[in-house]
Parts: C-alpha cells; sequence; structure tokens
C-alpha cells in the first residue's frame, strides 16, 4: 500500500472518530492488509486497520456481529479511500494467554448460535459443490496467462472431486449451519482479562459450521480426524448442537469436514493466485500448498 494513500486512510479515520495525529506501530502487515497501534497524545490507544479487496467489508461484518450479540472489538470508525478500508477498532491489549480448544469450542457455540445475517455472503450445498469446478476455470485462466503448466496433477485431482461433489456434498446444511467465522484459529480468539473476543471477520460467511471447527488446528500439519472428532464432541459439550457429530455426504462428520475444509482453501488459493495476488513469482509456493491440500481431499472425501 502506498505510504501516501495509507496516511489518507488514517486522516479520514481520525476525522470521522475526532481524533489527533497519533503515533504508529506496525503490528502485522501484509500485502492485501494491515494492523498497526495508535497511541493518541492522551495516553489512549486503538487497532488501525486497512486491507484491499476481498477483505474490505469487514467492518460491516463486525458490526452486524457486534449487534447480534458476538463478542468482537468494536469498530470506533471506518472509511474507504481508492478500494481500501480502514478501520480504527477497540485495541483489546496483549493477550493473557493463547487460546485453548475449550475457548474455540466455547467461542464456535456462541458464534454459530447467532441468528444468520442477510448481508453476508452464503456457501450453500451447491456452492460447496461447485467449489472444485470453480477451482478448474482458475486453473484454466493460469494456464492462459502461461502460468501453472506442469500441474496435470492438479487439474486430475479437481476432476476426481468435481465427479464425486454431488454425493459428497449431501448434509451441508445440516447443523450448525449459519454464521462461519472462515479464518477460526487460535490466533483469531483474543483471550483477554475480561473475556474473550473474536477478531479477523474479513471473509465471514453464512455456511456449513463445521468449517470452522475444521480450521481450529490449521492446515501446516496433516489433517487429523481423531483429533477434530475430540473438538467435536467438546463443541456439543459445550453446548453445540448434537447434529455436529451426524454422518454427511456418506462420510464422518470430521472427515467430511476436514475434505470440504482444504477444498474450500484451494479454491481460495487458487482465486488468490490469478485474481487478489496474480504474482507469477508466488505459483510455486501456491501450487504446493495446492498439491497437499488436494492430496488430503482426495484421501478425506474418499473419491
Amino acid at each position: 500500500m502506498e505510504t501516501s494513500l495509507n496516511a489518507d486512510l488514517l486522516d479520514n479515520l481520525l476525522t470521522i472518530a475526532g481524533r489527533s495525529t497519533a503515533a504508529r506501530e506496525e503490528v502485522r502487515v501484509w500485502s492485501m492488509s494491515g494492523v498497526e497501534r495508535l497511541t493518541f497524545t492522551d495516553g489512549t490507544t486503538a487497532i488501525f486497520k486497512y486491507a484491499k479487496k476481498p477483505f474490505d467489508s469487514e467492518d460491516q461484518a463486525l458490526r452486524l456481529a457486534r449487534t447480534l450479540g458476538v463478542p468482537v472489538p468494536a469498530v470506533h470508525a471506518s472509511a474507504v479511500v481508492d478500494g481500501w478500508l480502514g478501520m480504527l477498532l477497540e485495541d483489546l491489549g496483549a493477550p493473557a494467554r493463547e487460546a485453548d480448544d475449550l475457548d474455540g469450542a466455547t467461542a464456535a457455540v456462541v458464534l454459530h448460535r447467532t441468528r444468520t445475517a442477510a448481508a453476508l455472503p452464503v456457501l450453500d450445498r451447491e456452492g460447496l459443490r461447485r467449489l472444485p469446478s470453480r477451482a478448474l476455470e482458475h486453473l484454466g485462466q493460469l494456464r492462459k496467462a502461461e502460468r501453472w503448466q506442469d500441474a496435470d496433477d492438479v487439474e486430475d485431482a479437481l476432476v476426481r472431486i468435481a465427479h464425486g461433489a454431488e454425493a459428497r456434498s449431501v448434509g451441508t446444511a445440516t447443523a450448525p449451519f449459519g454464521w462461519v467465522h472462515s479464518e477460526f484459529h487460535p490466533t483469531s480468539l483474543h483471550i483477554g482479562r475480561h473475556g474473550w473476543r473474536l477478531l479477523d471477520f474479513a471473509r465471514a460467511f453464512t455456511g456449513p459450521g463445521l468449517l470452522d471447527l475444521a480450521s481450529w488446528h490449521g492446515t501446516l500439519d496433516t489433517p487429523d480426524p481423531v483429533r477434530l472428532r475430540v473438538f467435536l464432541e467438546t463443541y456439543v459439550t459445550e453446548g453445540g448442537t448434537p447434529d455436529a457429530l451426524t454422518p454427511r455426504g456418506g462420510l464422518t462428520a470430521e472427515n467430511w469436514a476436514l475434505g470440504w475444509h482444504r477444498m474450500w482453501a484451494v479454491e481460495w488459493f487458487m482465486e488468490q493466485s490469478i485474481r487478489w495476488i496474480n504474482d507469477p513469482a508466488t505459483d510455486p509456493a501456491y501450487i504446493k500448498a495446492v498439491r497437499r491440500h488436494l492430496t488430503d481431499v482426495l484421501h478425506l472425501l474418499e473419491v
């Protein structure tokens, strides 16, 4: 993000919030978003978060979630300048500790009980079934751009998954179905001295809540259905719907959740590669990640 644009965006937010210039400290900066801590002359602080498409509607999701009773940081102000969203957020400070599985289950129960919001995009059974086909469309665009030329194995895997998607997508609307955080990891759950808050709602949607539960342990390690089953049982014990344990698509709930979550991630990686990042230099890393996830999808969805 250009320094001048970043400064203009912050100036807009400070004007809206009626605040003066603040000292800025980078917390995390990525090519598509960034987070800074602002310290004002009176000693108070706020978080300045900025992001471009497709992360440019997080302010709406956070406000919706807060209105519906989900514990999230307050949005003090938001503005869009030249396609970049800027937000001034409540500063929750340093976490008291890292979130554990019990925290994650508790937060998921609260989120998944929240009534759905019409403003959120929807991933229903048809949308889930279409994921491998959408990924194939992204691959076609990449190849037209003379990229991903040596990825026939990726195409073969996606075709196999697409053929099995009709049967394996059965049960998409089985509870929990509603709010999906979509970046549901321990780092997105802030445990403070006075309770917890969910962060990072940039890609929230309405869909199968099992995708959140499948994402909690991350995607760097080999998917572990036994570990997820324990987490699902914890979720039910903490008040989540018992239907979370119901088999769907001819699979156990945990295999279904892990398999479709990895397929969702594959489609997202490939869309990033051709649309949002669109940098051939990143292709080797994206291809490696996609291959790894597709191997998992073929195994978990048994296609």
